[in-house]
C-alpha cells in the first residue's frame, strides 16, 4: 500500500465518524474485505445527497453538479476540478464535515477507483440512479406530499432501495455462498431499503414540514379523509392518526422483508448479518415509538434512546446465527404494529 492510499483510507475512516454516527457504528461490523468498499459507497452517496440538500444552489446547478459527480465516479471527469468548483458554492448551512467531504472528494474517488470491476460497477450504478432520481424530486413540488403510494415507493427506491441493490452486489462479490441467492436477495433488497426509509420519513414528518416538505402519499391520506392542502393536519386528529397507522403498517411489512433478506445470508457471515440486524432492529423500535405516540410533534420525541440502541446491539449479537430466535425477536418487537 502506498502512502497516498494509506492517507486516503485514514481520511475515509475519520470523515465517516463525522457525517454518520450510525454508519460509523455499523460499517466496522463488516468483514475487512467489505468494510472499505461499503464505507466508500456511503461517502459517495453522502456527496450526492449534500448536493441535493444544499439550500443555496439553484435547481439547475444542482442537476449540473449531480451529473458531473456521476462522471467523476465513472472516471470521466477530474475529481479535483469538481471539488474546486463545488466547494465554494456550498451553503454556509452545510455542516463543517460536509464541506470537508466535498473538499476531499479526490481522496474518496481514489479509493473508489481502486476496487475491482464488479464493485465499481455497483457503486457507479447506485450513484447514477440515486443522483438522477433525487434531482427529479428536488425539482418537484413536495410541499403537499407525494401523489400516491407508488410515488412514495419510487422516491424510497431512489434514496434507499438502490442502495440495498448496491450492497447486495457487494455482498455477492465478496461471497460465492451469498451469490447463490443473488436473485432472491435483489428482490428483497429494495424492500429492505424502503422499510428503513419509510421509518425515517414517518419519524421526520413534522421536521420536514418546517422546511415546507412532505414525503407522505396524498392518496393514502385522502382515503382517510385527510388533506394536506392548506393547514397542516391536526396531529391528534383521529383521521390523520389512522392514516399514519396505515403507513406504519406498510413500513412494518417492508421490515419483515428485511428480516427475510438477512436470514438468506449464511449464518457464519456474522459481520454482514449484524450490519443488517442492527439497522433493522433500530427501525422496528422507532416504528414502535411512532405507533405508540402518534400525536408526536418532532422526531426527537420518537427517536430511540441510547439504551435501546445498546439493547438492539446486544440482543442481535447474541442471536446472530439463530434464525428461529431472530424471527421470534422480530415478531415480539413488531407485535402491536399495524
Amino acid at each position: 500500500m502506498n502512502p497516498t492510499t494509506a492517507a486516503d483510507l485514514a481520511y475515509q475512516d475519520e470523515i465517516l465518524q463525522g457525517v454518520s454516527r450510525t454508519f460509523a457504528l455499523t460499517i466496522p461490523q463488516l468483514p475487512d474485505a467489505l468494510e472499505q468498499v461499503v464505507g466508500n459507497a456511503y461517502l459517495l452517496c453522502r456527496i450526492a445527497d449534500t448536493i441535493e440538500d444544499d439550500k443555496h444552489l439553484p435547481y439547475a446547478d444542482k442537476r449540473e453538479f449531480s451529473e458531473r459527480f456521476i462522471k467523476v465516479v465513472n472516471g470521466g471527469e477530474d475529481a479535483q476540478q469538481f471539488a474546486r468548483d463545488l466547494h465554494p458554492r456550498l451553503s454556509p448551512t452545510a455542516t463543517a464535515d460536509e464541506h470537508d467531504l466535498i473538499h476531499n472528494t479526490p481522496a474518496v474517488i481514489r479509493i473508489t477507483h481502486s476496487f475491482n470491476e464488479r464493485q465499481q460497477a455497483a457503486l457507479q450504478r447506485c450513484i447514477r440512479i440515486m443522483a438522477d432520481g433525487m434531482s427529479r424530486y428536488q425539482e418537484a413540488d413536495v410541499t403537499k406530499g407525494l401523489k400516491d403510494q407508488q410515488d412514495m415507493d419510487s422516491y424510497c427506491y431512489y434514496v434507499a432501495g438502490v442502495v440495498g441493490e448496491m450492497l447486495t452486489e457487494l455482498f455477492c462479490d465478496y461471497s460465492s455462498a451469498i451469490d447463490k441467492n443473488h436473485d432472491e436477495l435483489m428482490q428483497l433488497a429494495v424492500s429492505f431499503g424502503q422499510g428503513l426509509q419509510m421509518t425515517n420519513i414517518l419519524k421526520d414528518i413534522w421536521d420536514d414540514q418546517k422546511r415546507d416538505m412532505c414525503w407522505l402519499p396524498q392518496s393514502v391520506l385522502e382515503s382517510y379523509g385527510v388533506s394536506l392542502d392548506g393547514a397542516a393536519p391536526l396531529r391528534n386528529g383521529r383521521e390523520f392518526q389512522q392514516a399514519l397507522g396505515h403507513l406504519i403498517g406498510v413500513a412494518r411489512m417492508h421490515l419483515g422483508n428485511a428480516l427475510q433478506y438477512t436470514l438468506l445470508l449464511p449464518g457464519n457471515e456474522t459481520g454482514i448479518r449484524r450490519f443488517c440486524l442492527w439497522a433493522l432492529g433500530m427501525a422496528v423500535l422507532t416504528l414502535r415509538n411512532i405507533n405508540s405516540h402518534r400525536g408526536f410533534t418532532s422526531g426527537d420525541e420518537v427517536k430511540i434512546s441510547r439504551r435501546s440502541v445498546r439493547a438492539t446491539i446486544i440482543s442481535t449479537n447474541l442471536l446472530t446465527r439463530h434464525d428461529f430466535m431472530l424471527r421470534w425477536l422480530f415478531n415480539r418487537l413488531a407485535s402491536g404494529l399495524p
